[in-house]
């Protein structure tokens, strides 16, 4: 067992997302940013699927957060067959509450992120992204409210094939709280059924209620605005 999970799901990562929320991401983040031209903050790259999405939606400077080592390589790899991106999208090697940018950007874009962050951090995230962003700055994030799973056992998530093998994630829900959700997750790749690389990571994720973020955004200093389904937008107070 390792405690990083991040690393472990690369292999899975781009095959699971995009079976999963990225397309329709991909479909509704583009009229989200319009009118954003000049710089963008991306926290929490990871593989970059969403950072080549920004990249195409607007010509601004983006900043690709990315603490992981494991995503960060694949965004680079992206970056590397992208020269004219190369010019205008700096990696950083950081987590959300240490970003320090040289100046404020124009937007934040935010994908699939928010889970990770206990109650006791959230905060501090609101307090990191408002210091880095300009007055009237957009935050661009994802977030739906639904009840919190039941503990059970291990699911099938995702099977995908390439070449001989077939890439496997499995999840098990093991304990569920206020707002925490403990899982455990199997990374299996299999051979003719055998399974012939597993890896097992447990991973806490924190599922805060609508009422909560908007009342923390709004003690932050952000106003609400209007987004395409399944994305909030928020402005920083000018």
């Amino acid at each position: 067992m390792t405690s990083d999970h991040y690393t472990v799901a690369v292999p899975f990562y781009d095959l699971w997302h995009e079976d999963g929320h990225v397309p329709q991401v991909r479909a509704s983040l583009p009229a989200a940013l319009s009118g954003v031209r000049r710089s963008v903050l991306e926290v929490g790259a990871g593989t970059g699927l969403i950072t080549m999405t920004i990249a195409e939606a607007t010509p601004a400077e983006i900043f690709a957060l990315e603490p992981s080592l494991g995503m960060r390589g694949v965004l680079l790899s992206r970056l590397s067959e992208r020269p004219e991106l190369r010019e205008r999208v700096t990696v950083l090697p950081y987590d959300a509450l240490n970003a320090d940018l040289d100046e404020p950007v124009e937007a934040v874009v935010m994908i699939s992120v928010l889970y990770a962050f206990p109650p006791q951090e959230r905060a501090k995230l609101w307090e990191v992204l408002a210091r880095n962003l300009e007055p009237g700055g957009l935050l661009v994030f994802n977030f739906r409210e639904r009840g919190n799973p039941v503990p059970g056992e291990s699911e099938l998530m995702g099977s995908y094939r390439v070449g001989r093998h077939v890439y496997e994630v499995w999840g098990q829900v093991l304990e569920v709280g206020e707002e925490l959700v403990r899982a455990r997750y199997h990374y299996r790749i299999r051979h003719r059924g055998v399974v012939i690389s597993e890896d097992v990571v447990v991973g806490d994720a924190y599922r805060p209620s609508m009422a909560t973020v908007e009342r923390e955004l709004a003690e932050a200093g952000f106003l609400p605005g209007t987004a395409p389904d399944g994305l909030l937008s928020w402005r920083r107070a000018a």
